[in-house]
């Protein structure tokens, strides 16, 4: 297992909301056909792993079933660990279909796995619980004719502090997941939602995206250039994961917007930008400045407040540089924009007009 930036012990690793989702699934097929509720119930994941639930809701009636499971993170400060992840299931015709929930969003943006005015359960989830829903009607002799409807209670509250909004997820969560596992700091699903973030960018036609370090950059970044909810990239730390991305799926213009510390790690070379990952070396940017005294200071926010705007620009120089070597040559143009904690355009570099 993985281990935390700080924490010499083995983390515990956790499963999916579409993990969840398949168990309950299993569960409450078990009692529509017969055989009750099971006390917990066992899984077989897409690589092979076998984990077991308990179950933490049951409800039955005619024709149909259904099975809550609490969702276990693990180690992983993941916003739906503890979530109750129900699925109920109902004698139906026309094969398996799904049906969102209650605090299970809807798909209303084109660009995602999932078609518009679909529930927002991903492929690899919907097969999990296909493949249940096969293997347990040959068990009991039935037909796979099954609708499920997954829902999550609360789960419109949980969503708030997810993408799902801006990426056009509307009423609650995602069922995600494509190896059921949850690895505690992998930061796989902060990635995936920055390449979801471009395809329906992409989709949506537009042609100027940017990604920022946190939310006053991306603030001022928005209001700076005109752009719209669905420009702005949740880059964070992750501004490799964004640009090896957009190489791939390329627009015409990106914007990298965030506060000094941040972009001088950039202007460096770094494109993983989190203090446990990176960081400011200042003999380096103390031999571009010509100040061989500035090597001793503790932070870039001291190196700017004895050079000011020299700094700032420098390192908006530098971060372009850094961009356009690595991931230059696929079509897009790049800016950069810095800004200070108080949300002022410090620094900037690139040119090109907006586009919205």
């Amino acid at each position: 297992m993985q281990n935390a930036p700080d924490d010499p012990k083995p983390l515990r690793r956790g499963w999916t909301t579409g993990a969840c989702a398949t168990a309950a699934t299993r569960a409450a097929l078990h009692a529509l056909w017969g055989a009750g509720f099971p006390d917990t119930v066992r899984i077989t994941l897409p690589k092979g792993e076998r984990p077991r639930f308990a179950l933490s809701y049951t409800a039955r009636g005619d024709g149909w079933a259904e099975v809550g499971i609490i969702k276990d993170a693990g180690d992983d400060p993941d916003v739906t660990h503890g979530a109750e992840i129900r699925a109920r299931v109902a004698v139906s015709t026309g094969g398996v279909t799904f049906k969102a929930g209650a605090g299970v969003g809807t798909v209303t943006k084109a660009g995602l796995p999932i078609g518009v005015g679909e529930p927002a359960i991903n492929p690899v989830p919907r097969e999990m619980m296909t493949r249940e829903v096969m293997d347990m009607a040959a068990r009991f002799g039935q037909a796979p004719d099954v609708e499920i409807t997954i829902s999550i209670p609360n789960g419109d509250k949980i969503a708030a502090k997810t993408w799902n909004p801006r990426l056009g997820i509307k009423g609650g969560l995602s069922v995600l997941g494509t190896t059921g596992v949850v690895r505690p700091f992998s930061c796989a699903a902060w990635i995936a939602s920055i390449h979801r973030g471009v395809d329906v960018a992409r989709a949506e036609g537009l042609t100027h995206v940017a990604g920022c370090t946190g939310a006053t950059s991306e603030r001022v970044v928005q209001a700076h250039h005109g752009l719209s909810a669905g420009a702005m990239l949740d880059m964070g730390d992750f501004a490799g994961g964004m640009l090896k991305y957009l190489v791939k799926h390329p627009v015409a213009r990106v914007t990298i917007g965030g506060g000094i510390g941040k972009l001088a790690k950039l202007a460096q070379g770094e494109i993983d930008l989190h203090s446990k990952r990176s960081q400011v070396d200042m003999a380096l940017w103390a031999a571009r400045l010509g100040d061989p005294d500035l090597a001793q200071a503790n932070t870039a926010l001291e190196i700017y407040e004895a050079k000011g705007a020299d700094f700032a620009n420098l390192v908006a120089q530098h971060a372009l540089a850094a961009i356009e070597a690595r991931f230059g040559g696929h079509g897009m143009a790049f800016d950069i924009v810095v800004i200070d904690r108080k949300g002022a355009i410090i620094g900037t570099s690139g040119t090109g007009t907006a586009q919205t």
